[in-house]
C-alpha cells in the first residue's frame, strides 16, 4: 500500500484559483454535434507522443470514432493548453499535474464521479477534487530515483579498493558519495566517463533538477512540519542536503559544468545506455528508451536520491503528476467519446499493453491489477512500495507555486553550476521566490 504521504499530496483539492473565463467564454468546442462524438488529446508527455498516436489509430479502426493526439513540446504545455482550449476545435481531454494545475484548469473539468475511469481506480482518494466533484484522474503512478548500472557497479566492485562489496551496502548519501567519488576517480580504469550521466539543463532534461531533485529535501521539510496542503512559504530547511547531492551530480559527472545548460535528456540517456556513466537520476518511464537504446533489464535498477536525512527508511519517490480530465466546455457527443475512448484505453487488451509494455507505466485502475511487467524499473519501485520498513517519497513538487517559480530555480541552480551564480541564489530561489509566486498565483 502507498504511504500516507504519497496520497495525502495526490489527493489535495485545490484551494488555489485561477480566472479563466475568459478562455471559457471562447473555447467552447462545437465541431461535432452527431452521436458519435470525436476525440482530441492534448498529450503531456513527448516520450509517448508515438505510443498515443498509435493507440489512437487503433481505437478509430475498431470503432470508427476520429480521435486526434497532438504532443505539446517538453516544458510548453501550459501554453499550449491554454492556447488549444481558447480554439472553435479545443482539446475534448487534457491533462492536469496535480492541484496546482488543476485549480487553473478547474472551470474546464467535467465531473467524472460516473465514469470507469474513476469507478475503477484502486484508491478513489488518488483523484482530484473540484468542490464535491471528481475534476482529474490519476493515469499513471511513477517513480523516480538514482537509475544504476548494474554490470558496471559489479565491474566496479570487483576493483581493488573498492568502497563497497555488494550494491545493497549503497543505502545512505555518504556511501552514495564515496561510491561515486571513487568512481570518477577511477574512471579510466573502469571504461567510463564519469560517476553520473550529464545534470543537462535543456528543457527536455532540467525538469530531473528543478522539480524531481528539488523535491527530496521539500519532502523532508513538509513531513518535519507536517504540511499536506500547499503553503504560502516555506522555510530554510535541508538546502546544505540539497546541496550536497547536486555537488555530487555536477562533479563526478560526464560532462564540465560548462556545458551543462546544453545538455539534453536523450544525451543522459544515450550516456547511460552507453556505459560511459553508472548512475542516471530518472524514473520508471525511462525503461522503454534504455531499453530501446540496447540495455537488457537485468542490467538496471534503482535506488532512492539519498541526502543524508533519513537514508535509512527512505524508499523511491513514487506519485503522480499525470491526471486525465475532460473538457466540460466541448459538446455533449465529444464528452462522451472521449469518455468512451478512456474506458477502452484502461479495459481494452489493446490499450492496457500500451499503457503498460510499451509506455512502460504503472496504473492505478484494477484492470490492470492481472497485468505484469518486464520493466525492471517498475519491479523495483514495486518492491520499494511493498517493503514496509520504507516510507516512500512523495511528490510534493506538485505544490511547487507555478511553472515560473520551478523556471527561476532551474535558472539559479544552472548558474551555481557554472560557476556564475552562489548557492545563496539557489536557497533565494527556493525558499523566498515561494512566497513572492505563491502570492502572485493567489492574488
Amino acid at each position: 500500500m502507498m504511504n500516507r504521504n504519497v496520497k495525502t499530496a495526490l489527493g489535495l483539492v485545490a484551494v488555489a484559483a485561477m480566472s479563466v473565463s475568459t478562455l471559457a467564454a471562447c473555447g467552447s468546442d462545437s465541431s461535432s454535434d452527431d452521436s458519435t462524438g470525436s476525440v482530441y488529446f492534448l498529450n503531456f508527455k513527448p516520450e509517448t507522443a508515438d505510443e498515443w498516436t498509435k493507440l489512437a489509430e487503433e481505437y478509430t479502426k475498431e470503432t470508427g470514432v476520429q480521435v486526434k493526439v497532438q504532443t505539446a513540446a517538453s516544458g510548453t504545455y501550459e501554453q499550449t493548453l491554454k492556447s488549444e482550449l481558447a480554439k472553435t476545435e479545443a482539446p475534448t481531454i487534457f491533462q492536469v499535474n496535480g492541484p496546482v494545475g488543476l485549480a487553473s484548469w478547474k472551470d474546464y473539468c467535467a465531473d467524472l464521479s460516473d465514469t470507469t475511469i474513476y469507478k475503477d481506480l484502486n484508491d478513489q482518494s488518488l483523484a482530484l477534487k473540484n468542490g464535491d466533484e471528481v475534476a482529474a484522474v490519476p493515469y499513471v503512478i511513477e517513480s523516480y530515483g538514482i537509475i544504476y548500472n548494474k554490470d558496471l557497479l559489479n565491474k566496479y566492485i570487483a576493483m581493488d579498493g573498492a568502497k563497497v562489496s555488494s550494491i545493497d551496502e549503497i543505502n545512505s548519501f555518504d556511501k552514495l558519495k564515496e561510491v561515486a567519488d571513487d568512481i570518477q576517480a577511477k574512471k579510466a580504469e573502469l571504461g567510463v566517463d564519469g560517476a553520473f550521466t550529464s545534470a543537462g539543463f535543456d528543457s527536455s532534461s532540467d525538469w530531473r533538477f528543478k522539480t524531481h531533485l528539488a523535491n527530496i529535501p521539500l519532502y523532508y521539510q513538509f513531513v518535519k512540519d507536517n504540511i499536506t496542503s500547499e503553503p504560502s512559504s516555506i522555510k530554510d530547511m535541508y538546502m546544505d542536503n540539497f546541496k550536497n547531492i547536486f555537488d555530487l551530480y555536477i562533479q563526478d559527472s560526464t560532462t564540465a559544468a560548462s556545458q551543462l545548460s546544453s545538455k539534453t535528456g536523450d544525451d543522459a540517456n544515450s550516456e547511460f545506455a552507453l556505459g560511459q556513466a553508472v548512475f542516471y537520476q530518472n524514473g520508471t518511464w525511462a525503461w522503454s528508451d534504455l531499453e530501446k537504446a540496447g540495455m537488457k533489464s537485468d542490467s538496471v535498477g534503482m535506488m532512492p536520491i539519498y541526502i543524508g536525512v533519513d537514508d535509512a527508511t527512505e524508499g523511491l519517490a513514487t506519485g503522480s503528476e499525470n491526471y486525465w480530465c475532460i473538457n466540460s466546455q466541448a459538446s455533449d457527443a465529444n464528452q462522451k467519446a472521449s469518455e468512451k475512448f478512456l474506458e477502452w484505453v484502461i479495459t481494452s487488451d489493446t490499450g492496457k499493453k500500451a499503457l503498460s509494455d510499451t509506455m512502460g507505466f504503472t496504473t492505478p485502475f484494477s484492470t490492470f491489477n492481472d497485468v505484469s511487467t518486464d520493466n525492471p524499473l517498475i519491479a523495483d519501485a514495486n518492491a520499494s512500495i511493498q517493503n514496509k520498513k520504507l516510507t516512500q517519497v512523495a511528490w510534493d513538487f506538485s505544490m511547487m507555486p507555478s511553472e515560473e517559480y520551478k523556471d527561476d530555480l532551474g535558472q539559479a541552480m544552472l548558474a551555481y553550476a557554472q560557476g556564475t551564480g552562489t548557492w545563496d541564489q539557489v536557497v533565494d530561489m527556493f525558499v523566498n521566490n515561494w512566497a513572492t509566486q505563491y502570492q502572485e498565483a493567489n492574488s
